[in-house]
């Protein structure tokens, strides 16, 4: 039997198995982080799993016009930002981080599978800074075609925001004028707007970013909809560490799985070949 014999079945399971093991590294146990500032009471996060967005809520994006949430909704996954433009430090990191992560996310694009929509916490923001924001953002993901489209910069009233982070339960302060103590956090919304995770912290592994999309969308997104259901199948959503984690049994059932298969295959290469070197046995007369 020729190794080249067994190349294209091996080659296929040999893919599985790396989805799942060649992601553990950076998809391990971490710190978990709290969803409250102990310091900061009002500051928080009310997970609302399965919360329904208005698609006719109204908010202004970067270039004055007015928008409603629902025209961002059109066929893939969201995410969420909720922050404010005259943040000194906390936002643009986290823009800055996640900006990073978008690039290091292999094998989905935010110019198809994905978009970014933040809205401002302040109802006092001003159009200039909501420009100059999203300008300074954009500089960042030159690969974006449509970036007004791709990753608006929205401003709303009083009322807008307040419903639309009541709804997705978050939880801010305001500090004084133009200073808001708010909560680091992502908010992954699904193609019709429902609130389908929450990633916290000012910076997100690339690995969990994926995986939050991609359980989002079903799995519908990017080039490979059997990876996709390997990797949810291979990872699970860790409410304590707040992080995806590996789920041990199922890539224990998805390694035994492939082994199984190759020795299949291995014995009827075998049996095959041995049935081809067999003499014939002789005629009667």
């Amino acid at each position: 039997m020729r190794l080249l014999d067994m190349k294209p079945c091996m080659v296929i399971i040999g893919l599985l198995l790396a989805v799942c093991l060649g992601s553990v590294s950076s998809a391990g146990l971490s710190l978990a982080h709290t969803t409250q500032d102990q310091s900061l009471p009002d500051v928080g996060v009310d997970e609302k799993l399965g919360a329904q967005i208005p698609m006719d809520l109204t908010f202004t994006d970067q270039d004055g016009k007015t928008v409603r949430l629902g025209d961002f909704f059109t066929g893939g996954p969201v995410i969420l930002s909720l922050n404010y433009y005259s943040c000194p430090m906390l936002c643009p990191l986290i823009f800055r981080n996640l900006a990073a992560e978008m690039r290091a996310v292999k094998g989905l694009s935010p110019d198809k599978d994905y978009r970014i929509v933040t809205v401002s916490i302040d109802p006092e923001e001003t159009l200039v800074r909501a420009k100059a924001k999203a300008a300074e953002t954009w500089r960042m993901v030159p690969d974006i075609h449509d970036p007004g489209k791709r990753w608006p910069f929205l401003i709303g009233t009083d009322q807008t925001i307040v419903q639309l982070t009541k709804l997705t339960g978050m939880r801010y302060t305001r500090l004084g004028k133009n200073n808001f103590a708010h909560p680091s956090i992502l908010v992954i919304l699904t193609p019709d707007g429902k609130v389908a995770r929450y990633l916290y912290g000012i910076e997100q592994r690339p690995s969990d970013l994926k995986l939050a999309l991609v359980e989002a969308a079903g799995g519908r997104i990017g080039g490979s909809r059997l990876v996709n259901q390997v990797l949810l199948y291979c990872f699970h959503y860790d409410p304590v560490g707040k992080k995806y984690a590996v789920t041990a049994i199922n890539l224990m059932k998805i390694t035994g799985g492939a082994v199984l298969g190759m020795l299949v295959i291995l014995l009827a290469l075998l049996w095959r070949k041995e049935r081809k070197s067999a003499p014939d046995a002789p005629e009667g007369h």
